[in-house]
Formats: C-alpha cells, sequence, structure tokens
C-alpha cells in the first residue's frame, strides 16, 4: 500500500484510498445503529429515514475530515461540528439509545478538524450533551458509560495527533528555511572568495602583460620572465579557485606579505612591507586568514585604483579592552579613490572580519586611503583560563 508521509494530503488515487481504508476501519462501531435499522421493529418510514440520515451523517463526517487544514476558517468547521451534533441528537431522540453512539464520531472529528484552543471546549461540550440526551432516552445510561470514555480519548487523541501534524509540518519547514540559508551562506563565501582571489591575480596578470609588452621590442629576455611570471600567477590562481569551489582555501599572512610585495612592484609602487615571516603565535587560523584577505584586497585595490606611487603595510600586536588585538593597516598616496564608495570587496572584509570578532575601517587618509583591520590575536582576557 501507498504510504502517506504524516503532515501531508494525499496526493494520488491511491493514498485517497489508504486514507479512506483508515478512516472506514472506525465505522465499525456503526453496527449498533444499522442494526437497529435492520432488526429495531421500526416502520418502513422510520427505516427510510434512519438510513437517509445516517447517510448524511457519515457523508459529513468524511467530509469534514478529508477536507481539514484546506483553507475553512473555524467558524465553518464548527458550524459543521455543530451540525454533525445536532444529527447525533435528533436521530438518538427518534431512534433509540443505538444511536448514541454518533457522539463519539462528533467528538473525534472535532478533535481532528478544530485547533486545540477551540477543541478543548467542544470536546467536553460534546460529551456533555451526549451525557444529556443518555438521560433523556430511555435505556440511554446503560451506553453512557461504554461512550463517554471513548468519545473523551478519542477526540484529546485527535488533538495529539493534530498537534504532531502541524509540527511536523513546521519542522519540515524550518528544515528547508536552514538548508535554503546554508546554500546562500555557501554562494556568499564562494562569491567572496573568488572575487579577492580572481581580483588580485587578474591584475597583477594585466601589469606584467603591459610590462611584456612594453620590454618585448628591446628587451626580451625580460619579457620572456614576465611571460613566465604570468603563467605562474595563473597556475597558481587556477589552483586557488579550485580550493575555493571545494572549500578548503585557507589565505595566510605569510604568502599573501610576499604576493603584495611581487604585485607592488610589477606595479611601480614602492612597497614598505613587514617581514615576509611575521610573529603570529597563539593568532587563531580565522584571524590569520581574514587578515591575509583583507592584505590581498587592500593591495588589489592600491594596483588597480589608486595611482599610488608609495605603500606603507604595517601589522602590529595592541593591547585593548577586549584582549590582545593583531592590527594591519594599508596606507597608499594615491588618489583615495571616490568619497564613499565602497564596493563589493570592502563589504565582503567586513563581513569575513566580523565572523572573526574583528572590524574594519576603511577611507581616505591624508593624501591617499588608508585600511585598517583588526582581528582578535589571543583568548579574550576577560573569560579566563578555564579554571
Amino acid at each position: 500500500m501507498s504510504s502517506i508521509p504524516i503532515g501531508q494530503r494525499p496526493q494520488t488515487g491511491r493514498q485517497r484510498l489508504v486514507k479512506l481504508f483508515w478512516i472506514g476501519i472506525w465505522l465499525a462501531y456503526l453496527s449498533a445503529p444499522v442494526g437497529d435499522l435492520l432488526h429495531g421493529g421500526h416502520g418502513t418510514t422510520v427505516v427510510v429515514l434512519g438510513w437517509t440520515g445516517l447517510v448524511v451523517f457519515v457523508t459529513w463526517y468524511f467530509a469534514l475530515v478529508f477536507r481539514t487544514g484546506r483553507g475553512e476558517t473555524n467558524a465553518a468547521v464548527l458550524g459543521s461540528v455543530a451540525a454533525l451534533a445536532v444529527q447525533s441528537t435528533v436521530l438518538s431522540l427518534t431512534l433509540g439509545r443505538e444511536w448514541l453512539v454518533l457522539f463519539v464520531y462528533v467528538a473525534i472529528s472535532s478533535g481532528a478538524a478544530l485547533p486545540f484552543r477551540i477543541a478543548r471546549l467542544t470536546i467536553p461540550a460534546v460529551s456533555a450533551l451526549l451525557t444529556a440526551v443518555a438521560f433523556v432516552v430511555p435505556g440511554g445510561t446503560s451506553f453512557l458509560w461504554g461512550l463517554l470514555f471513548p468519545a473523551l480519548l478519542g477526540g484529546f487523541s485527535m488533538t495529539g495527533v493534530r498537534e504532531l501534524i502541524r509540527t511536523t509540518i513546521e519542522l519540515r519547514e524550518a528544515r528547508a528555511t536552514v538548508a535554503q540559508l546554508a546554500a546562500n551562506e555557501e554562494r556568499l563565501r564562494l562569491a567572496r572568495d573568488l572575487h579577492d582571489l580572481l581580483g588580485h591575480s587578474l591584475s597583477l596578470i594585466t601589469l606584467k602583460s603591459e610590462l611584456a609588452g612594453r620590454m618585448l621590442p628591446d628587451r626580451p629576455d625580460k619579457a620572456a620572465q614576465q611571460v613566465a611570471d604570468i603563467e605562474q600567477v595563473s597556475r597558481q590562481a587556477l589552483v586557488d579557485v579550485r580550493e575555493a569551489v571545494s572549500g578548503y582555501r585557507r589565505a595566510r599572512l605569510s604568502d599573501e606579505l610576499a604576493g603584495a610585495q611581487v604585485a607592488l612592484t610589477a606595479a611601480g609602487v614602492a612597497a614598505d612591507l613587514p617581514p615576509a615571516e611575521p610573529d603570529l603565535t597563539g593568532v587563531p587560523e580565522d584571524s590569520e586568514t581574514a587578515l591575509a584577505w583583507a592584505l590581498r584586497e587592500a593591495v588589489t585595490n592600491v594596483v588597480r585604483h589608486s595611482g599610488a606611487r608609495r605603500c606603507t603595510v604595517e601589522l602590529l600586536r595592541r593591547q585593548t579592552l577586549d584582549g590582545e588585538t593583531l592590527e594591519l593597516s594599508v596606507q597608499d598616496d594615491g588618489s583615495g579613490g571616490p568619497p564613499g564608495a565602497h564596493g563589493n570587496g570592502l563589504t565582503g572584509l567586513a563581513e569575513r572580519l566580523e565572523k572573526a570578532g574583528g572590524t574594519l575601517e576603511a577611507g581616505r587618509s591624508g593624501r591617499g586611503f588608508r585600511l585598517v583591520a583588526r582581528a582578535p590575536a589571543g583568548q579574550d582576557p576577560r573569560l579566563g583560563s578555564g579554571a
């Protein structure tokens, strides 16, 4: 048999048949009123009216249970439950105690179709109506105790099933939302990495291509060296892109300092850089990676946009109230770029540093542009040693 996932409506004819089968099983309890119609000694008119009332009741009950959750208002569902209760009352009073079992179906449909805040009132109300009718119908009290408990238990059990279905649906939607957020985060990471990687590498390739073009007529040996450098940079860019796509790319400050020296020299910018192997003792990997990306982006902007003649890079440890901080500053003497214009690169840097617990400052400074990136260089002293 085709199964129906909990919390989902049947989508195919086979699934509808399965649901109809499981609901239909409980109609076995209607054997009492059916037996009364067949063997109760009623007249033909009463039997016809009884069968008509029973068919209308069962049809209404099935329609109510099948259409639950398809956009009906609570008032419409409550009205349908009330109609079932009226039918049960009329049939029980006119045909006898065997028809009191219909109230159990009214309680169950109330629990299945109404939210708990309403069903917790309607189920006891239906049970109270069952009790009142049972005391009026001759011999009804002998059936009462066998029906009252199933009405209460069945009704409130259906409210539990309804809440389980609702929770399952919400859980499924939340899982889909988390998956979408994870996909968006991965796309954002990939966009940042590709921007930082290709922006730097393509700028360096462009510069070296221009140098090779100028050197080619008079100094072919040096032009050949520039072409060899272009090949090396392009191969490294290909490796970096593959690592970024695979999620294993981690920039290092030592590599970026060496790359900054090459890029600035190729652009004809005098470079004042810290040692190529800085002391990073105790610096978290996230902090080093964020600062390395900041250095790459800053140097790329100097080469591509600034028109600077000199660029100074400093890497300092500072003690702050929030703990020891590693500070990277990149200062050039160029045009400074358009005022207030921060592109995708600086936006991505700010996001990287924020994730690492750091900050980014960038803007005009005197005759040029200055970028300052800060990231934690160790454990926050306010957290203690954990002892």
